[in-house]
């Protein structure tokens, strides 16, 4: 199972865990319960599991035959999450990438402190629009999507307008050595990439990190993840598009990064290192 759908496993469970909880309270057992919502037995057993997804009703009238309506609020809230948590990429892209890249606008247009953490390759954010251009017919390759390639570089970079809007806007963006030195890209576009991040340092809504080689890490960089407004995590992996909005889930993600960050060089230190990664790609 991969690490998106264990996710929504995990979080499905604990809703069933807690509409279970409630049942037990009100001293009914799960048959009975089936009676009176006019359910198969089976279906209130799947849902306490978590083998079975709840609805909106489901919810609501468990509660209300449990005699404790009131617990359906936050129930509510659990399961608006978990169908907002996995969105796998080959249906997010049946209409291309720049439909994705207009969403991802948006998300950021609505957050005031985004912190990113990449460990593979540069964030959209920074990207040049060859670097970007290589990433989605990577992507396009991966996933059979549709290779509207140049309507996609040209939305990231509309994205980018963000960093140079006046405003209360912060980002705090960390990439490890690692990403300036993989070879996702023919090594003139990594070298201008790169020559963009070291232009980029100098941006006064943006605090750039580079985690460098032979760093001591207190935890590991598993992988890439954004916080907005420590409200929302998004973490994207090879199959799809995580979202995680439950409390614990993002101070968790809050944590590693606040772990991550005094790793990196920032500055003249970040500088530094960018221009001798970008030396060695002549």
């Amino acid at each position: 199972m991969s690490t998106a759908r264990q996710g929504v496993h995990e979080a499905r469970q604990e809703l069933g865990g807690r509409l279970r909880t409630i049942r037990a309270a009100a001293e009914i057992d799960g048959r009975t319960l089936a009676q009176r919502l006019g359910w198969p037995p089976s279906k209130v057993s799947k849902i306490q599991l978590g083998r079975q997804a709840p609805t909106a009703d489901d919810i609501r009238a468990w509660t209300a035959a449990c005699d404790c309506p009131g617990a359906a609020g936050e129930l509510l809230v659990l399961l608006r999450d978990l169908d907002d948590r996995y969105a796998e990429w080959r249906r997010q892209l049946r209409e291309g990438h720049t439909v994705v890249q207009r969403s991802w606008a948006e998300t950021e247009a609505a957050a005031d402190t985004i912190r990113v953490f990449e460990p593979c390759w540069v964030p959209g954010l920074l990207q040049t629009a060859d670097y970007a251009a290589a990433r989605f017919r990577e992507h396009a390759r991966l996933n059979g999507s549709p290779p509207d390639t140049e309507a996609a570089v040209a939305a990231r970079l509309a994205r980018q307008e963000v960093l140079y809007a006046p405003g209360r806007k912060r980002w705090h963006i960390l990439l490890t050595e690692a990403a300036l030195r993989y070879g996702l890209a023919p090594a003139p576009v990594i070298r201008a990439q790169i020559e963009r991040l070291v232009s980029a340092t100098a941006l006064p809504a943006l605090r750039l990190g580079v985690v460098p080689f032979g760093a001591r890490l207190p935890v590991s960089p598993a992988h890439g993840f954004w916080i907005f407004d420590d409200q929302q995590v998004i973490v994207e992996v090879i199959s799809a598009e995580l979202r995680l909005g439950l409390p614990e889930e993002v101070t968790q993600y809050r944590k590693v990064f606040d772990l991550l960050a005094p790793s990196a060089l920032y500055d003249a230190g970040a500088r530094q290192l960018l221009l001798a990664a970008a030396q060695a790609w002549i």
